[in-house]
């Protein structure tokens, strides 16, 4: 974890968040994968560290977040998970339909048993629920359904107009984030046009390179800020205590 500090003060960004993932919550530990969240007895151990780090540095602002996905009905479950510790904000993210977790290139082959505009479609419901649950101060990667390159054959335009003002109307945040340019679909997430929308309604905004490694810190944030500029944002917000604060873009 110094490492990524070390590479945030490196790259001279204003302050660094960490955002493990929750543990599996919604699975038993034997259901649990290892790869792609905490297991649940190193929670306490992650918030420990970032508190930590937050001591060792002060040059700069480290902040404690979680990324935290949303499980149809769980909402419970995860709501006291979120109350035990003080983060600084709460990431929302939707990878799972069912119990396929769309964005593991080991399950790849699972997108051929779906009508791609289905899938799109069922995808951005579970967004919307998301966001209207109240459980997050920011949703991360908006259209993560993309990852691997698969579009449907139909106009998004109205889907992002519809989940713009969802998120508008709920109050919550939205990143930018440039660690879909790693990814196979070669683009920011969201899509330009997505992120047009929700800058017409005031949607808040923040700029993430969700970096699974140091070098990946504040990856391409000079051309995420660009395409802020460009869909119509002047500010990006951070984050202390679940409060908001805006700054100049």
């Amino acid at each position: 974890m110094e490492e990524y500090v070390e590479a945030a003060i490196a790259a001279g960004v204003r302050e660094i968040g960490f955002s493990d993932h929750i543990p599996m919550y919604w699975r038993t530990e034997e259901q649990a994968d290892p790869t792609s969240a905490m297991a649940k007895g190193e929670l306490e151990e992650y918030v420990t560290d970032v508190c930590r780090l937050q001591e060792r540095y002060p040059e700069i602002p480290i902040r404690l977040g979680i990324e935290a996905d949303y499980i149809p009905g769980y909402e419970a479950e995860l709501q006291r998970i979120l109350e035990r510790y003080p983060w600084d904000y709460v990431l929302g993210s939707v990878h799972n339909i069912g119990d396929w977790d769309f964005d593991n290139p080991m399950k790849i082959a699972q997108y051929d048993q779906w009508e791609i505009g289905e899938l799109y479609a069922t995808f951005f419901e579970l967004e919307v629920m998301a966001v209207r649950s109240g459980l997050f101060d920011i949703m991360t990667h908006l259209d993560l359904i993309k990852k691997f390159g698969h579009r449907p054959a139909y106009d998004l335009t109205p889907v992002y107009a519809d989940l713009a003002g969802v998120i508008a109307e709920a109050g919550v945040a939205i990143e930018l984030s440039t660690a879909g340019r790693r990814k196979p679909v070669g683009e920011d997430y969201p899509h330009p046009s997505l992120l047009r929308e929700c800058a017409r309604r005031g949607v808040p905004l923040i700029l993430s390179s969700d970096s699974h490694h140091p070098r990946e810190v504040a990856h391409c944030f000079a051309d995420a800020r660009e395409a802020a500029l460009v869909a119509g944002f002047t500010q990006v917000v951070r984050f202390e205590k679940r409060r908001r604060f805006s700054d100049q873009l």
